[in-house]
């Protein structure tokens, strides 16, 4: 007796699941298409808005990659340049994001970047890497971090010395005002957050020379009240707007270490006056200060005022070197420790 044949399997069903994948794949590629086409058309607006506002913007062969899980621009010879001359320049520079979730981005230099300080001249910065990392866009202020793993700066010629020569890391953080609901000012208000980690001060500088030739390390964190003022800028740089409204900083909080000297530092209000320095007074519990002291004293920067600096480090010895609460204040361009001026107050524009 002849034995029937096995039955035979139906192949259709074979063919369901790809189909499926091929239609989802084209789908996914046309999404990813029309956001790529979005993403560059939004950054030439944005750069024509820029260039409209005064800023000067140039890069060359930028493209677009990363399909199908990526969306990635990439330029060359990109500059930046705002109104007040401050610049940044980068021979590469990379903006990428998840195609699922476009509203977070991060920024990536290649092979490091050039800025140019108004004034002062070019500086140099390479590292291990330098990154920036933007989330949050729809928000009223998005959340904003930058990263830099070993830094290293070098002035061009003719430059202004930088004041350090290189550090483990520095960040910078900044984020929406986190207060309770109602708070006054809440909605206007950022919080930003700067660590300096295990920096070097380059010869004969202030840095060298507040460290002992050790290392100074600086968290700081504050409230920036009415930011909304920082939007735009003018040749006197984006806090110049923000002054003339009545922009302070408050709840200033930090951490300083340099060589074997340590401080913590407060203050409630810091503003700054109309030609951009900082006036007002922080608070700071000092541990050892006057090893910093008679070593800024002792540095080789003109920015120093030996004799105030010198007048500090006396005085400090006469009270002793244990834990000792001191008071800087920025008033009239300069940086006062008790009675002595010893360098300027830090400059916003």
């Amino acid at each position: 007796m002849t034995e029937a044949p096995p039955p035979r399997h139906k192949r259709s069903g074979l063919f369901a699941p790809i189909g499926l994948f091929i239609i989802v794949l084209i789908g996914w590629s046309i999404w990813w298409f029309v956001l790529a086409g979005q993403v560059r058309a939004q950054l030439d607006q944005r750069v024509e808005a820029m260039r409209v506002g005064g800023w000067d913007v140039a890069y060359s062969g930028m493209s677009t990659s990363g399909w199908p899980f990526r969306v990635r621009l990439g330029a060359e010879h990109v500059s930046i340049t705002a109104p007040s001359g401050l610049a940044v320049a980068a021979p590469e520079l990379a903006a990428e994001a998840n195609a699922w979730n476009p509203d977070k981005w991060v920024l990536i230099v290649g092979d490091g970047l050039v800025v140019t300080r108004p004034g002062k001249g070019k500086v140099a910065v390479r590292g291990r890497f330098i990154r920036a990392s933007v989330h949050g866009l729809t928000q009223r202020w998005p959340n904003v971090a930058v990263e830099m793993a070993d830094p290293e700066f070098t002035s061009h010629v003719g430059a202004e010395v930088f004041p350090i020569s290189r550090a483990d890391k520095i960040e910078f953080y900044l984020r929406p005002h986190l207060a309770p609901a109602g708070s006054p000012g809440v909605e206007t208000s950022v919080d930003v957050l700067f660590r300096l980690i295990d920096a070097e001060g380059r010869p004969g500088g202030p840095v060298e020379g507040m460290a002992r030739n050790g290392k100074l390390t600086a968290q700081i964190e504050a409230v920036i009240e009415d930011a909304d003022r920082l939007q735009g800028a003018d040749a006197a740089g984006v806090f110049a707007a923000w002054t003339r409204a009545g922009g302070r900083f408050s709840a200033l909080r930090g951490e300083l270490s340099a060589g074997d000297s340590r401080a913590t530092l407060s203050s409630d209000v810091l503003s700054a006056s109309a030609d951009g320095r900082l006036q007002g007074t922080i608070s700071l519990q000092a541990v050892k200060p006057m090893a910093a002291i008679a070593g800024l004293a002792q540095s080789g920067s003109g920015a120093v005022n030996r004799v105030g600096a010198a007048g500090a480090a006396a005085a400090t010895a006469v009270r002793g070197d244990d834990d000792m609460t001191l008071e800087l204040t920025f008033r009239d361009g300069r940086t006062f420790l008790g009675p002595f001026a010893i360098v300027p107050a830090p400059k916003l524009f």
